[in-house]
């Protein structure tokens, strides 16, 4: 490990365009390929050794990159990024030329006004895609037209108000549109690829969740193929699909590969910085404090430690994230897949989720990346992983018992 503490570092601009660029690309649920075929394949040809073997599957898009293809005695460790996006889609044209869409995760408030991209299958050509830019979503045309609580805020936007505004306008508004092959089901994005922001190490932007977790899963590839071939570890590199709506990809993914061990990375949230909900008693997390682990819900603490030791060791900055009975990422997938497997989440602490301005910081971002890597690392000297990992289960009844130690007095003004 580099003694510079990378992660305690600005990003680089080489390294924040690779960021960039794969979080820019336009996959949403279904439709992941153009991350992970035009962005990630292009990316690890560059880097990845050529004993390395790259995983397709035929239900979806997603893909995994592996270390040691064939060698099912090693212990496997599957790192998961989701590929796909939160999208709008199409469901009806008015008879005024409005685009009727729906809001998906979005809420719906947070869209107005915002340029997007629809993604149109050509109807005489299917399989076939064109891009219609220079549209807005919107939802009232004006405050005029709105009703007088939604003036004063005491009526939000209703999802089923949603439209695109593709300022189509003369004779035949219906025929001009179908003319141009949108139909229901159509995709939409929001166009606004990250940027760095005002503050030190920070950017925003539109879909942080979950391109960041593909970048990260992706450089972590990239380390380790920088590194001596492992011995020990099989590392499998994934990029999901379908995580949106149901973490489908992954868990299909888990059940072909059965890995032994999981690392799921997504994003979390800056709970600190949320406005409204200091009654709930959130996780104190925070944006620039680190990455984010996971514990609770099908947690592995065995692989949680492992975790903690790594960045304990190399001083990465951590926060503890606490679950209910689900993680809420692709940290469920083995569960769900029926695979035995010790599984976690990392993630790094972003405001805005679900809108147009997400936004993160950098040295989170690089502290995942650097703790995954570690925690391969230190994996790799074991002597008898598997044996380890299923044996080492902690014992509460083994608890040593802790006795109250008197304070430090404080000293008085």
């Amino acid at each position: 490990m580099s003694k510079t503490k990378p992660w305690a570092k600005a990003m680089p601009e080489s390294q924040f365009k690779v960021m960039r660029d794969i979080i820019a690309a336009p996959s949403p649920v279904g439709l992941e390929s153009a991350m992970t075929e035009g962005v990630l394949k292009p990316y690890f040809d560059k880097f990845s050794p050529k004993s390395w073997a790259m995983h397709r599957f035929q239900g979806n898009a997603g893909v995994v990159w592996d270390t040691h293809p064939g060698k099912d005695d090693m212990f496997t460790v599957m790192i998961v990024g989701h590929a796909d996006k939160i999208r709008m889609q199409v469901r009806k044209i008015g008879n005024d030329g409005k685009i009727w869409i729906n809001s998906d995760a979005f809420l719906p408030c947070t869209l107005i006004g915002h340029e997007v991209t629809l993604f149109s299958d050509d109807p005489q050509k299917p399989g076939q895609y064109r891009a219609i830019k220079g549209g807005t979503v919107e939802a009232m045309g004006a405050i005029h037209f709105s009703e007088p609580a939604q003036r004063t805020g005491d009526k939000g936007i209703r999802p089923k108000q949603m439209y695109l505004e593709l300022q189509i306008h003369g004779a035949d508004k219906v025929g001009q549109i179908e003319a141009l092959g949108i139909r229901p089901g159509d995709t939409l994005l929001l166009d606004r690829p990250i940027k760095r922001s005002f503050s030190p190490d920070t950017f925003y932007g539109a879909y942080l969740d979950n391109g960041l977790g593909c970048f990260v899963a992706a450089e972590v590839a990239k380390l380790i193929a920088g590194v001596a071939a492992l011995k020990k570890v099989r590392c499998q590199f994934a990029f999901a699909s379908h995580e949106e709506i149901g973490r489908y990809g992954s868990r299909v993914m888990a059940g072909e590969l059965k890995p032994d061990a999981l690392i799921a990375v997504d994003v979390n949230h800056d709970y600190v910085a949320a406005p409204n909900i200091g009654d709930r008693n959130m996780s104190p997390l925070e944006m620039g404090k680190g990455f984010t682990l996971s514990t609770g819900a099908i947690v592995s603490e065995h692989l949680n430690h492992q975790i903690k030791s790594a960045a304990l060791k190399h001083k990465i900055p951590m926060q503890l994230d606490v679950c209910g009975n689900d993680t809420g990422t692709d940290g469920m997938a083995a569960v769900l897949a029926s695979v035995d497997c010790a599984a976690t989440s990392i993630g790094f602490p972003i405001r805005n989720m679900h809108t147009i301005s997400e936004s993160g910081n950098t040295s989170d971002v690089l502290a995942a990346i650097h703790v995954i890597f570690e925690t391969i690392c230190a994996m790799e000297q074991v002597k008898n992983l598997n044996t380890q990992f299923k044996t080492s289960h902690p014992r509460l009844d083994k608890a040593v018992e802790l006795k109250h130690k008197k304070a430090k007095s404080l000293k008085t003004r």
